[in-house]
This record gives C-alpha cells, structure tokens and sequence, in this order.
C-alpha cells in the first residue's frame, strides 16, 4: 500500500518532531521514589519530618492561592465580556478548586494541630510564606519554561499551527481531494501517455519549514515546467456563486532530461506564518515560525491520515532548504518522492502476479518412477 507522506529514509525525516510522550512524568515518579528514600535514610524523627514536609506543602498551596487572587484581581473587570456576567466562573478559571481547596484546608489543619496551638507561630509562618510566595510572583519567577508552554499549546490543540492545518483541510483539502482522481482520469484519457503511472496521481503539497513559497513553481526552479491545469471544480461556497478550484500540472525533468509529470502545489498557509514572521504586531519570530511550520505538518498529516476521502490522493513533501545555493534542490526532492512511488506501484503490481510454473512445480514434491529400460513399461505391478 502507498504511503502519502515522506518515507523514513528521506533526508528529511527527522525534521518533523514526534509528539512529546509521558517521559517527563515517569521523571517525576522516578525522582519522588529517590527523595523518598533518601529521606528515610536521614534517620530523622517522624514527626519533625511530617511537621516541615507539610509546612512545605502548605507554603506551596499558598502560593497558588496569592496567585489566583491576583488573576482574579484583572478578570473581575472583564466578567461580562469573557465570563457572561459570571463571577463564579471567574473564580474557577483563577482557581483550580477541585484540587488545591481540599488540599490546602488538610495541609493548613495538620500545620495548626502539629504547631500546637501557638497562634503566633503559626501567624509567622504564613506571613513568611506569603511574602516568599509574592516575591516569586513579582521577580516573574513562577512562569513556565518554553517547554511546558510549548508542551502545554500542543496538548491544548491551540497552536496558530493547528488552527491553520484545520482550516486548510476542511476550507480546501476535503473539497478538492475526493475530486482529484477524476480529473486525474479525465487527462489520462486524453493524454494516455503523460500520466503512465496511477501512484503519483495525487496532489503533491510542498511543506517547505521556512515558509518561502514560491507564486510561480518556474522560479522556484527551472527544472519545474509548468503544462497545463486539470479540470476545474465549481462550487458555491460562502456566499461566492461559481468559486472555482483547480490544479496545475507540472513537468519535471531530472538528470537524464526525463520528463516526470504530478499536480504539485505549496500549502498556501505556510504564506501565512512567512507572513506573521515578517509583521512586528504578530510578535512572531523566526524560531516561532520553523516550530509551528514543523507543527502544522504533523498536525496536516494526522488529520489526513484519518480522512478517508482523501485517502490515496495527497503525497506531502517536506523539505527544509539548504544553506546553499542548489538550484535544483526542489525538483530532486519531488523527483525522489515520484520515484519512491512508482517503486511502491511495481512492488504492489509485482506482489499480485501469480506464481510462475517452475516455481509452483519445484515448490511441490513430486514422486516420479522412472523406469531403468528403454522400452515402455505397464503402470500395473501385477503384470511383471
């Protein structure tokens, strides 16, 4: 079966990040078995090690809660706009309740009862952890790293890669696909000599991770020629009567000045995040665009892979550009993956044909009698 996206041995296989795994969580449990035990090692009292493991605990439980109360400060301006009018949710958005309430009430109760009632020691302890939890507040000390926010948005699914790889393929993808393979045939019908090989009838999409896309194929690369258009689909979509889809055909010669022929074209919305990279009120940079260009071609992928009217009709070639000057780059990529799926069609073809004779026959065992005379002899052993 073919294969619509690159193949692990293509150069460019691991530029695409895989999705982040529970290794930092396994960590975390690793890590917490190694304290533990260390702390048993100590040797120390019980109860002293109960008594500061929870003021810890507590100290933490009343950072969250400082924190919340400064969220809720900003949001109690915006209730009508963001919450309805809603004050409760207000309070939940700046407050996880359903963990840090009971968690901080068990805390707090078991640091007053292990402290033995002395109000003022305790009062002291909660002011020194206020004022420690607020200068972390204020030093900026408590924001995430760059990977648990990156963590965080790819989970979360609200990426601006994932916004861009769903709008694609429902606004353009899922209309133009299912239609492609009859246009496909259409031409072939016409020109039986062009499109000799049903694997590359797909829309080939070129993912560059620089987001450099190319309006004219031509100057992209001179060894890409552009042919003709395929048969174009009309539709009304939105409130534009008669919008008109369609897909250019290419030639590309390789380095026997061959001519291999696909409908081949840029996801137009890598134009987007050039764009974004390039406009200071995006606040967008360079390594935010190659990190969500790498985003939007995983996410393009998965949401394709589970589509099964496109199934068969796209090949996604990601690439990311050399540091030098190879004139010819793009049309060897494309001429790789061509390649790659006429191999794919020969092996399917060649793994349908049946059997030949000589090797059915030298598969079975056959005994033979093979007489030691000349003359014919009678198949009966009676008539020796």
């Amino acid at each position: 079966m073919s294969r619509e996206s690159w193949q692990p041995s293509h150069p460019t296989a691991l530029l695409i990040p895989k999705a982040r795994g529970r290794r930092a969580q396994r960590a975390v449990y690793l890590l917490l078995v190694l304290c533990a035990a260390a702390l048993y090692l100590t040797g120390e009292p019980l109860v002293p090690t109960v008594h500061s493991f929870t003021s810890h605990f507590v100290n933490l439980q009343i950072g969250v809660l400082l924190k919340g109360i400064c969220y809720l400060v900003e949001e109690i301006f915006h209730l009508q706009s963001r919450y309805h009018g809603s004050f409760w949710r207000a309070l939940s958005a700046c407050f996880p309740l359903h963990w840090h309430r009971p968690m901080l009430l068990a805390c707090g109760s078991v640091c007053v009862t292990l402290v033995n009632g002395d109000r003022q020691l305790l009062s002291f302890h909660l002011a020194l952890a206020s004022l420690c939890q607020l200068l972390i507040l204020a030093l900026g000390l408590h924001k995430p790293s760059a990977v648990e926010m990156s963590e965080m948005s790819e989970r979360s699914k609200q990426n601006v890669a994932h916004g861009l790889a769903w709008s694609y393929y429902i606004g353009y993808l899922k209309i133009v696909l299912p239609r492609l393979k009859k246009s496909m045939e259409e031409f072939s019908r016409a020109n039986p000599n062009v499109l000799a090989c049903r694997e590359t009838w797909k829309l080939h999409i070129l993912v560059p991770l620089s987001c450099d896309v190319y309006d004219d194929l031509e100057k992209a690369d001179s060894n890409i020629q552009y042919l003709t258009d395929l048969t174009e689909t009309t539709l009304t979509r939105a409130g534009t009567k008669k919008r008109v889809y369609k897909h250019s055909l290419y030639a590309i010669k390789d380095e026997d000045n061959k001519l291999w022929h696909c409908a081949v074209e840029y996801a137009t919305p890598l134009q987007s995040l050039y764009a974004m990279s390039q406009d200071e009120c995006a606040a967008f940079s360079r390594e935010d665009r190659l990190e969500q260009a790498k985003l939007f071609y995983r996410t393009l992928e998965e949401i394709l892979k589970g589509s099964k009217e496109c199934a068969g009709t796209y090949r996604l070639i990601v690439y990311e550009e050399s540091g030098e000057a190879e004139t010819h780059f793009l049309s060897r990529d494309i001429l790789w993956h061509l390649r790659q799926q006429r191999h794919e069609e020969y092996a399917v073809y060649e793994g349908n044909q049946p059997h030949n004779l000589s090797t059915t026959l030298s598969s079975t065992e056959l005994n033979l009698q093979i007489s030691e005379s000349d003359l014919p002899q009678p198949l009966r052993s009676d008539c020796l």
